[in-house]
């Protein structure tokens, strides 16, 4: 009662700062700008953030909030427009919306999925910002609760979804995730700081592989690349499918499948350091284990949209708990959060449990604030989603040159080196690869987002679990096997044992035909000779450093079983079994008016002559000759749109006050700004 004497004062004060028209105007402000970024894909909250930063400085407490508050919730909303309607995830949080949004579109129900996935999301940022205000001033306990034998258990949940995800032949799938979880070791441990795979004279891998690089790698590139090889618009009619009104039909007949998942995303968000990376996974998982008729996911599934669009938007109010709690960012975006609440003001505003004590009034602020961001955010993507949703009329050849443009944007930011763009080349490689053979892209995605928690936790709890168990095996026990981590225990299994069971009616990369031998072996083959070279490398690490080398040997020694059993059954069993599926034998790639090699000549045209002259004079080369002669289009055409795509990038750049890749002709010439 006490609790409640203090708290409602204070809510009906933090009401009355947020309904000042000034306020508002801040939050409208700030939603429009995270639309604006979420549009885009790879930039996402972080960038978004950084963008406000200059501006926090002494700027009105109530007004900064406002300001963040208005684009750190719409971001996961807008991000959706890039997944539906291009294939390519708008940030880590709308990575699993891609499986089934984007064959939506293409079915010419852009619309509909749309609206779906932004009815969706208002309802879990309101169910976030509702835990929330409960749970400001009582969740503290809860948090403290989950220490690393915890944060270990749902680490290894998130991976659990593997078994769902992992297709008709789930060693493809095991393999796929044990992939991605040894390409995620890449660079030096987090334990004792060995180089693993970067001894072979590669400075550039020492810091590993960035997710916004994989994430567009893995689903951006081979989609981008098959759609132009049809060269057609991405929908195969001009009909944009049912409105808004039946995507928000079909949220309320799921509505109950929608409470379940924006509760998993509080719960996940909570957790500092997980967050969006693993929590759309993990709803997406539940969305399947919970459908009787599985044969549509990947297809088209409106499900498959309702249930990660919730967990991914009700994520932001559970990440603001350890952020508002303890100070403890729940993620990259409420670092900078807790970076920019300190520049307000006179500077006097500090996150943490002094906040509750002295400033509960702007806490409550930033809850509400959080609910009327959604419901506005909402509100402007769906009056928006019509016209964005006729992106997907329009011929695909004048749309790929600006999405090759973007994404190479998106992935040089993350490193600000030249390799970013051969990294996002590499693995865009392996995406198409994956995709044509049918292993689950979506498995060696989880596996790589998951591959540093699960180290990094797993050193940590062993160290703690051995100081424990030296002094007394009851000890020892107690805090590997606390009750949090049994219920997990048990929610793994039980998700393993009916992901295994369902995984043959899901279709990783839908309905692909299969074909001869040599193409699917070969592609084995390769992935056999990176794990062995992985394993040899890790088994350099001197013994003193074992926490540096246990988990790839143990991982890459697992995926290397994988792959020789899958080597087995494909030497053994006939040609046109399931096993050998390849995209390239019938179906749209098969039928492609355009290669495969020559398609993806044009993206790799842009990267090499980015090195030699810079991106910018390089992508004047690429977009003019690519309208001419790839796309047919006049002069006049070509150059409008040439011009078009230069400015966006000049403006976006400007904003953001980012740098463009530097070439040769940059270390030789000072140019101006942009050709430098």
């Amino acid at each position: 009662m006490e609790i409640l004497a203090t708290a409602l004062p204070e809510l009906g004060h933090a009401w009355a700062l947020i309904l000042q028209p000034v306020v508002l105007g801040y939050l409208v402000l700030g939603v429009v700008m995270g639309l604006c970024v979420g549009v885009f894909p790879g930039l996402g909250g972080i960038a978004g953030l950084s963008l406000l930063l200059p501006f926090m400085f002494g700027m009105e407490p109530v007004y900064g909030l406002a300001l963040m508050i208005g684009m750190v919730a719409v971001v996961p909303t807008s991000d959706t427009f890039a997944s539906v309607l291009m294939g390519i995830p708008g940030s880590s949080a709308s990575q699993a919306t891609v499986l089934d949004g984007f064959p939506m579109a293409k079915n010419g129900q852009a619309a509909r999925a749309l609206s779906a996935a932004f009815a969706s999301s208002l309802f879990g940022g309101l169910v976030g910002a509702t835990f929330l205000t409960v749970f400001i001033l009582v969740a503290r306990p809860i948090v403290l609760a989950f220490g690393l034998p915890e944060m270990l258990m749902i680490t290894i949940l998130g991976l659990s979804m593997v078994a769902v995800l992992a297709g008709r032949i789930a060693l493809k799938g095991m393999a796929a995730a044990g992939l991605g979880l040894m390409i995620g070791t890449i660079g030096e441990a987090d334990a004792g700081g060995s180089l693993r795979m970067a001894t072979y004279d590669i400075p550039y891998l020492t810091d590993g592989l960035k997710l916004v690089i994989v994430g567009l790698g893995i689903f951006a590139v081979p989609e981008i690349v098959s759609l132009l090889r049809q060269d057609r618009s991405i929908a195969k009619g001009a009909s944009l499918g049912a409105g808004w009104f039946d995507g928000i039909r079909d949220w309320f007949a799921n509505i109950w499948l929608s409470v379940r998942c924006s509760v998993i995303g509080v719960a996940v968000g909570v957790i500092p350091g997980l967050g969006g990376s693993v929590v759309d996974w993990i709803a997406y998982g539940h969305s399947v284990q919970t459908t009787k008729d599985k044969s549509n996911f990947g297809k088209g599934e409106v499900r498959g949209i309702i249930g990660p669009e919730s967990s991914n938007n009700a994520k932001e109010g559970g990440g603001l708990v350890p952020t508002l709690l303890f100070g403890i960012p729940g993620s990259g975006s409420m670092a900078i959060f807790i970076g920019a609440v300190a520049l307000l003001g006179s500077g006097d505003i500090e996150v943490g449990p002094g906040m509750l004590k002295d400033n509960l009034d702007i806490t409550y602020s930033i809850v509400w604030l959080l609910a009327l961001a959604n419901v506005v955010g909402t509100i402007l993507c769906i009056a928006a989603s019509g016209g964005i949703a006729k992106l997907t009329t329009i011929r695909f050849t004048y749309l790929a040159p600006f999405l090759f443009m973007l994404i190479s944007f998106a992935a040089f930011q993350s490193g600000q080196n030249f390799e970013d763009l051969l990294a996002l080349f590499s693995i865009g490689l392996i995406g198409i690869f994956l995709r044509r053979f049918d292993w689950s892209r979506p498995a060696f995605l989880i596996g790589f987002v998951l591959s540093n928690p699960v180290e990094k936790f797993t050193n940590q709890a062993f160290q703690i679990a051995s100081f424990r168990f030296r002094k007394s095996f009851e000890e020892g026990m107690d805090y590997i096997f606390s009750p949090i981590v049994i219920v997990l225990i048990i929610i793994t299994v039980v998700s393993v044992v009916l992901g295994i069971r369902q995984a043959k009616t899901i279709m990783a990369e839908g309905d692909v035909q299969s074909g001869s031998k040599r193409a699917p072996l070969v592609f084995l083959l390769v992935i056999m000779a990176y794990l062995i070279t992985a394993l040899v490398n890790a088994n350099m690490i001197p013994d003193y450093n074992m926490t540096d080398k246990v988990i790839p040997l143990v991982i890459g020694g697992f995926s290397l079983a994988c792959c020789a059993i899958l080597l087995v059954q494909m030497m053994r069993r006939p040609e046109g079994d399931v096993i050998f599926a390849d995209k390239e034998v019938a179906g749209e790639d098969a039928d492609a008016p355009y290669g495969l090699w020559s398609t993806l000549a044009w993206f790799a045209g842009l990267i090499a002559a980015t090195w030699i002259v810079g991106f910018i004079l390089a992508l004047i080369g690429f977009l003019i000759t690519f309208f001419r002669v790839r796309a047919g289009a006049d002069w006049r055409m070509t150059l409008i749109l040439t011009a078009a795509g230069i400015a966006f990038m000049c403006l976006m750049a400007g904003a953001l006050n980012r740098d463009f890749p530097p070439g040769l002709l940059q270390s030789a010439v000072d140019l101006p700004w942009p050709l430098k």
